[in-house]
């Protein structure tokens, strides 16, 4: 039937389920165009904070419909079923949210590689991280009620609530109160190659950007400096290493 539809009325059943989550996928990527055109015009100081009012407001209003369409209960603005979780299912749930988030990734640079070649596949994606990063520690620091400055103990405290961090194993060393020693001692992408016999990934020129920009995301005083990362050599305990530092702890 789907070859022949000129209306969605025409559609099969299974047809219609396919067309929901196709505008659920719509309606993603048009939120994420808004916000890189945004950026684009006004900067990404401006489009993080237009983000965060839109969100507010998109969220309540799509859950909202989302509830009464589907049949769900809302707790506090999220579907009641997250709420009568069990803690450790919630834990779970971020674990899995997070391997999504990883394989997703995983997929648009494979797909750009397989396409094109493995240079422009690394330089969309550190191009990526330029954009990335920034929002992800302005999210957590949201999320956090951190305060504009909050220092190194700012930033130990959102290294721990990255999507990373409930997919790999991290350590994070105080070294004193003006400089925070990070290690990625296991990363999920590394171990993965290491277990089929590969290389480590070359990840050092995203890293640094990855790294810096989430670092300064969270507060604009902290400096960055890369200990070691792929393809640099590095110890067994760690795939990468870096180091965060402040002038005024």
């Amino acid at each position: 039937m789907i070859d022949k539809a000129e209306k969605m009325e025409e559609l099969e059943r299974q047809e219609l389920v396919e067309l929901v989550v196709d505008f659920l996928h719509r309606t993603m990527v048009h939120h994420t165009l808004w916000f890189k055109e945004v950026e684009h015009q006004m900067g990404m100081a401006r489009a993080l904070d237009v983000l965060g009012a839109v969100w507010d407001k998109s969220r309540k209003l799509q859950m909202k419909r989302l509830a009464e369409a589907l049949g769900f209960e809302l707790e506090n603005g999220a579907p009641k079923t997250l709420a009568a979780m069990p803690k450790e299912k919630l834990l779970d749930l971020v674990g899995d949210l997070g391997k999504n988030w990883i394989a997703n990734d995983g997929i648009w640079f494979q797909e750009v590689e397989n396409r094109d070649n493995l240079f422009d596949a690394k330089r969309c994606n550190d191009s990526c991280w330029t954009r990335f990063s920034p929002f992800e520690a302005w999210s957590i620091k949201r999320f956090l009620k951190l305060s504009e400055h909050p220092g190194l103990p700012g930033l130990k405290r959102a290294l721990g609530f990255r999507l990373y961090a409930g997919i790999n194993v991290q350590t994070t060393i105080e070294e004193g109160p003006n400089s925070l020693l990070f290690q990625m001692n296991n990363c999920r992408v590394q171990a993965a190659r290491k277990n089929r016999g590969l290389a480590d990934y070359p990840c050092k020129s995203a890293g640094i950007v990855e790294y810096s920009a989430f670092a300064s995301g969270i507060d604009s005083r902290i400096k960055t400096t890369c200990v070691a990362c792929p393809p640099d050599e590095h110890p067994p305990e760690w795939f990468c290493a870096w180091r965060f530092t402040i002038d005024e702890p």
